[in-house]
């Protein structure tokens, strides 16, 4: 009897207890429930994701985000990532209704026990389901409310979703360090490796984050206690744990120095654009899937290019000399390296992009493009003699050639491939000033607004960009057509879908080789046979002119080169059939470039990417309209060369109704090659 009557006691005392608790507990929910955040609206979450730029190879070159995140279905997780976190982090989650009882009643212990003055950590007790509802919903700070919220918060994810749904929540929000938020982006950030591809020794460095995300200094001790608990779980075997804890940890930022100098130029001129276009909360949150036109090889090639050449000519001087070049595909505008100046790092203007500058001779194709037009043959000659003009300010203006020499009658070939400059002026005096800068125009290089138009700009006293310019001279061998610079293929969002269309102007090719088709109602910027007499030139200028420093052994290239007054800055721009680069060298303040600069030195670097941009590609003559008629002619007078055996013989083009020049009456002695200090 006495017994039963101790039993009873018993029974009662755990009945009231109970009750007391679930009183308690409904009171705790009746105080801390009611005014809790809406946790239905984690079914449908979407959290803030990196946006990120990819090559056109697909190869990753650069993200932009507030907050470093890509979002990852639970199914696309290795299962040792999942367990390495289970392990660390929450080895009840599968079975635990959102808060461990028995965990909690230790914290609780052991919190008490510090309280007493104890050495006993704080411990929190926290399950991942709790840890999700405070990352979502709560603050960080330490207090029983906050606690007693978490908990309930808890409880009510887990009656709501799936243990995986939830899991699929922690993964992706938990902060790990690095700006990263999530596995997925601390993959990237920590190894540059998706999550598929982590080793067991990543899995378990990873999920050894959450506790001390900014603290590597501990990296493999952490590593090394994920692992013992992974094989107290039986999720790994000893051996497989031993191997692991024996793997170097190879933890980097995500992103190479090198990467960053290579493609920030070109990312950030991205970044510019769609920001405009999209708005700061899509570019920066919505995880976009960028598809970008920049080939890796080549942005390589050409930020090596131009850093050799800045090397070389800064090695001993104060002040750097700066540069930028551009490549792109001139049917297409499709941009394909770009680099804009010595070092992203120490300056991030873009002098491809942005840098307003004199272009010197290289504007002479197009006035030159002009004459042609008005009826002019490459053979027509012109005067090579003093001349005075008058600016529009009434001063007097004395245009001079490079070598400060006078040849006399040339032809206009001859004088575009050595770019002489008082027979340019004399040409433009003969079709008109306004014509010849209206071309220029009309190809993009100069505005249509521009005032003061005067006989000096004929020889580059006007100002553009290098991105402009070289979209100008594409129109030379793409048949005519005024293209735009591309940098992005397609942009996609987090769920795949392509945005885009004419707002963006964004557009998808399928081939980067492929033109445009023109449409019917749109006349080309000139008619074909005009446009391959400029080819032809600009070939010669190559290969006997000014531009020989730009020759690609095997390759048919064609350019120009520019000299501003007094060498302040210095052009070329060449291009193959299928592929066009400019080159600007200068001051970012202009000053004179040192004794001996001069645009070989922009050729050079055009030359030393083409080298490494051609290798693989076989030659490609520039395509022939229909009409052209060749002939062999006398450098120098025009002539045919039969009516001029001691002359200079090289192939002239002609259009229907052209022909040589009459053989002169007497021969000149000099000939191109004694025609020095040219530009």
């Amino acid at each position: 009897m006495k017994f039963k009557k101790i039993l009873r006691v018993f029974i009662n005392i755990i009945f009231w207890a109970m009750t007391a608790a679930v009183a308690a507990l409904a009171a705790l929910v009746l105080v801390y429930g009611n005014d809790l955040p809406d946790y239905r609206r984690l079914a449908t979450y979407a959290p803030p994701v990196a946006t990120r730029l990819y090559a056109s190879d697909g190869s990753l070159l650069i993200e932009y985000a507030e907050e470093r995140r890509v979002f990852i279905d639970l199914n696309d997780m290795p299962p040792q990532l999942i367990n390495a976190f289970i392990a660390a982090e929450d080895k009840n989650f599968w079975t635990h209704p959102g808060i461990d009882v028995v965990g909690i009643m230790r914290a609780a212990a052991g919190n008490f026990a510090r309280l007493m003055g104890f050495h006993v950590g704080f411990s929190g007790a926290s399950t991942i389901t709790q840890q999700v509802a405070k990352n979502f919903f709560l603050s960080s700070e330490r207090t029983v409310s906050r606690k007693i919220k978490e908990g309930i918060l808890a409880l009510r994810l887990e009656r709501a979703f799936s243990k995986q749904h939830i899991l699929t929540l922690y993964l992706n929000q938990i902060f790990l360090g690095a700006r990263a938020y999530g596995v997925g982006s601390a993959a990237l950030m920590y190894f540059n490796k998706k999550v598929s591809e982590l080793t067991l020794a990543e899995c378990a460095f990873l999920a050894s984050l959450p506790k001390a995300p900014n603290n590597r200094d501990r990296a493999v001790e952490r590593r090394n206690y994920v692992l013992r608990r992974m094989v107290e779980e039986g999720f790994i075997t000893q051996d497989d744990a031993n191997a692991a804890a024996q793997q170097e940890l190879n933890i980097n930022s995500g992103f190479t120095a090198q990467m960053e100098q290579d493609f920030q130029y070109f990312a950030e001129d991205v970044r510019r654009q769609l920001l405009a276009y999209l708005g700061r909360e899509v570019l920066y949150n919505q995880g976009l899937y960028i598809k970008t036109t920049i080939v890796p090889e080549l942005q390589r090639a050409a930020t090596a290019a131009l850093a050799k050449e800045l090397d070389a000519y800064n090695a001993d001087k104060e002040e750097k000399l700066q540069g930028a070049i551009i490549a792109m595909n001139p049917h297409t505008g499709r941009i394909l390296a770009m680099a804009g100046g010595r070092s992203f790092a120490e300056s991030s203007f873009n002098r491809a992009t942005q840098a307003m500058r004199q272009i010197g001779s290289t504007i002479k194709p197009f006035v030159y493009l002009a004459g042609l037009e008005s009826g002019m043959a490459p053979t027509s000659m012109l005067l090579d003699a003093p001349i005075v003009g008058w600016r529009a300010d009434d001063t007097m203006w004395k245009p001079e050639n490079y070598d400060k020499k006078f040849l006399g009658d040339v032809p206009l070939r001859f004088s575009l491939e050595t770019s002489r400059n008082v027979p340019s002026v004399r040409m433009v005096e003969e079709i008109g000033t306004e014509t010849a800068i209206a071309a220029a125009q009309r190809f993009g290089v100069y505005p249509t607004d521009m005032e003061n138009i005067n006989l000096s700009m004929a020889l580059g006293s006007g100002e553009t960009t290098l991105e402009k310019l070289v979209l100008g001279y594409s129109a030379f061998i793409n048949g005519g057509r005024a293209i735009q610079s591309k940098m992005v293929d397609y942009i996609e969002d987090r769920y795949g879908n392509v945005l885009g269309g004419a707002a963006h102007d964004i557009v998808s090719w399928d081939n980067d080789m492929e033109p445009m088709r023109m449409a019917a109602d749109i006349q080309p910027l000139s008619d074909p046979q005009s446009l391959y007499q400029i080819v032809s030139i600009l070939q010669g200028a190559v290969e006997r002119g000014t531009g020989k420093q730009a020759r690609v052994p095997g390759h048919t290239i064609a350019g120009k080169t520019g000299t501003t007054n007094e060498v302040k800055d210095v052009w070329f721009v060449g291009f193959s059939k299928n592929l066009i680069a400019g080159v600007y060298l200068g001051y970012d303040t202009p000053r004179p470039l040192g004794r001996g600069a001069g645009s070989h030195m922009a050729a050079r670097v055009f030359a030393d990417f083409m080298k490494t941009a051609l290798a693989t590609e076989k030659n490609q003559p520039f395509a022939v309209p229909d009409g052209m008629t060749f002939m062999r002619v006398n450098r120098r007078s025009g002539a045919a060369a039969a009516d001029d055996p001691d002359g200079m013989i090289i192939t002239e083009v002609f259009k229907d109704g052209q022909s040589p020049n009459p053989a002169p009456k007497k021969v000149r002695a000099s000939d191109g090659a004694r025609v020095g200090g040219i530009f």
